[in-house]
């Protein structure tokens, strides 16, 4: 099938889609689309089993949190030094391209990882490495994929098609640490990453199969120099993009280090091993995937969700970081994924439904950038503190983190929009609630 720019760019037809936008699973009526999800849960189920796999491996190999740490800094390391130029590099060129390069990559860095852990010759400094290059890739890989979404679906089904895309990460997420788990006391890590490597050929077949000719039409920007600042000025002048944006960098650095919380927990605070570690994965990903669903079925994503959802984030980690049992915390993990994951879909579908076309690939790579690139910075920080002062303290560090930054951006929206605060103390009226002036009424 031809990958020529022409038929990347080609637009689409008039089709009935557009008009169905009703229904938790609408985006999946679209042929292109469905591919898209079936090569996703394949490889997202790779990538899952990768993850548990590695942070295992790492602290099997050290017997340090902070180690999990570095090597989840490194592989999003990548994305806060050049996460930026990925935007400008998918809003130059054709989005399903560059996914047929940046996937057949990520599959490969899968494999050799395999191999070096197969033949017992995998060094932690190894593992780094791998994490870094994993990193490189996604650079390009993230925006391309996120604002590919949009010329699949369009924008009547973009919504749920986000959501979707979430489900799909979430429900990979409930079988990758089961099988990882199983993988790793049975035959090894090796052939966990052998799976995740040629798990990738999955979304390389699909988007070769995809009809071009129904592709939403591309908007592809011309190389011009300061393409980079124009992105970083359109996004500093829109409050209905920054703010969502701060929100999410606070609870991507210090709320979502899970790899380094979970880890801990397991092997330290309850003294289990990778099946535990697998099991907590698991319950967190029944709670994000429940979320996700949830997530589809709505039809707006306000402002106002996503910071309530940042500040019950932040103050269900709190929570979770005291349990005195095993199975208090295991419970906890739940609601925890759902509202977390309710916080990012909240964010990402404000950020890429306020976004024009032609900026989307440097909005959303400023977005992940943001999001997965504060990891580097947050990763390490959070270790520290879970070796030095336990993982209680570095969980609870981290859900106070995220708490307070959605307060603050709530406080600075109602600012920024014009809100003010109504208490009414009638009976069948809203006790309290955010009454708005001018901007920002709608998204608020």
């Amino acid at each position: 099938m031809s990958t020529g720019s022409g038929a990347d760019s080609a637009p689409a037809p008039t089709s009935t889609h557009e008009s169905k936008t009703g229904g938790t699973f609408s985006s999946l009526k679209i042929r292109n689309y469905r591919l898209f999800a079936t090569g996703a849960v394949i490889s997202n189920t790779g990538t899952w089993m990768s993850r548990i796999t590695q942070d295992w491996l790492v602290l099997s190999l050290t017997g340090s949190a902070a180690a999990v740490g570095i090597t989840t800094a490194l592989q999003f390391l990548p994305m806060l030094l050049f996460g930026l130029y990925g935007g400008v590099i998918a809003d130059r060129l054709p989005k399903r391209r560059l996914l047929l390069s940046s996937q057949a990559a990520l599959g490969l860095c899968g494999i050799a990882l395999a191999v070096l852990t197969l033949s017992g010759a995998v060094e932690v400094w190894h593992v780094y490495l791998i994490a870094f290059l994993l990193g490189m890739v996604t650079v390009v890989d993230n925006p391309a994929r996120q604002s590919f979404v949009s010329e699949m679906v369009g924008p009547a089904q973009l919504r749920n098609a986000v959501s979707l895309n979430s489900a799909n990460f979430q429900s990979a997420r409930l079988i990758g640490p089961a099988v990882a788990g199983v993988l790793i006391t049975t035959v090894g890590s090796g052939w966990a990453f052998m799976f995740n490597g040629l798990s990738f050929i999955a979304p390389l077949v699909c988007l070769l199969m995809m009809r071009t000719s129904e592709l939403h039409a591309s908007v592809t920007v011309k190389r011009a120099k300061g393409q980079l600042r124009e992105g970083l000025r359109y996004v500093s002048g829109r409050p209905e993009l920054i703010w969502p944006i701060v929100l999410v960098g606070f609870v991507g650095t210090f709320g979502f280090n899970f790899p380094i919380f979970l880890t801990a927990f397991a092997d330290e605070i309850f003294d289990g091993g990778a099946g535990m570690y697998s099991f907590f994965n698991i319950l967190m990903a029944a709670g994000s995937l429940a979320g996700a669903l949830l997530a589809a079925r709505r039809r707006s994503s306000r402002l106002r969700m996503l910071v309530a959802a940042g500040t019950l984030f932040g103050a269900l980690e709190i929570i979770a970081s005291l349990s005195p049992s095993v199975w208090l915390f295991s419970l906890l993990l739940v609601p925890i994924g759902m509202i977390g994951l309710t916080t990012n879909i909240s964010a990402n579908t404000s950020v890429q439904m306020a976004a024009d076309p032609e900026m989307r690939g440097r909005v959303m790579s400023l977005y992940m950038m943001v999001f997965v690139g504060g990891t580097p910075v947050g990763a390490p920080i959070v270790g520290w503190i879970s070796d030095v002062y336990g993982a209680r303290t570095g969980m609870a560090a981290g859900g106070a983190i995220s708490m307070l930054a959605a307060l603050g951006v709530g406080f600075a929206l109602t600012r920024v929009g014009g809100l003010r605060l109504k208490v009414d103390l009638r009976p069948g009226r809203p006790h309290v609630r955010f009454v708005p002036r001018e901007q920002l009424a709608t998204a608020a």
